[in-house]
C-alpha cells in the first residue's frame, strides 16, 4: 500500500515539475550607493516563468527571455517594462536608470540598472509595482545600501511607495 501511495506521489510531483506554480510571487530589488564612482548600482530580480508571461501579455509578443537570437528585442522590452514599474527619486528629484541589461540565474532574470553623478544620498524615493498586474499576492522586497547602512522592506501589492532616509 505505501509503495503504491509513494509512486503516486511521485507521479503528481513530476506531473506537477516544471509548471508555474510556485507558492510565492516576489521581485527582489537591490540599491547599492557607490560613493567613490558617484553611482548607484541596481539590480531587480524576478521569477523568470512570470516575468515573460507578464511581458508577452503587456507587450503581445513571442518572448523567450533565453534566446540568443531575441536578446536585442528583449533588452528592449525588459528595460521598457522596468522603467515603468520601478522608479527612483533621490532628494525629491526622479532620477534617470540607464540599463545595462539582464542575465539568467536559476529560476531568476536579474536585470542591471545604474544612476550616474550621485554624490550622496539623504532621502530615496522609490515606487516598485513590478509584476503587480501578474499576480495579487505579488510583493517586492527591497534592500538598500547608503554609507555601509542596510536598510530593507517588503511592499505587498497594491502598496508601491516607500521611502529611506539616510
Amino acid at each position: 500500500m505505501a509503495s503504491i501511495l509513494y509512486k503516486w506521489l511521485i507521479v503528481f510531483v513530476l506531473s506537477n515539475f516544471g509548471r508555474d506554480n510556485h507558492p510565492i510571487f516576489v521581485s527582489v530589488t537591490e540599491l547599492e550607493h557607490n560613493a567613490s564612482e558617484k553611482t548607484v548600482e541596481i539590480s531587480c530580480k524576478l521569477f523568470v516563468d512570470d516575468f515573460e508571461k507578464t511581458l508577452r501579455k503587456k507587450y503581445n509578443t513571442k518572448v523567450d527571455l533565453l534566446d540568443a537570437k531575441l536578446k536585442s528585442e528583449m533588452n528592449r522590452i525588459v528595460n521598457d517594462y522596468i522603467q515603468k514599474h520601478f522608479s527612483v527619486s533621490i532628494g525629491g528629484k526622479k532620477v534617470n536608470l540607464l540599463f545595462l541589461g539582464f542575465e539568467i540565474q536559476e529560476e531568476g532574470v536579474i536585470s542591471f540598472f545604474e544612476i550616474k553623478n550621485v554624490t550622496k544620498i539623504e532621502n530615496i524615493e522609490l515606487v516598485n509595482n513590478l509584476l503587480y498586474e501578474f499576480n495579487a499576492q505579488q510583493m517586492g522586497i527591497i534592500h538598500i545600501m547608503v554609507n555601509g547602512v542596510r536598510k530593507s522592506i517588503r511592499l505587498d501589492n497594491p502598496n508601491e511607495k516607500v521611502s529611506f532616509s539616510f
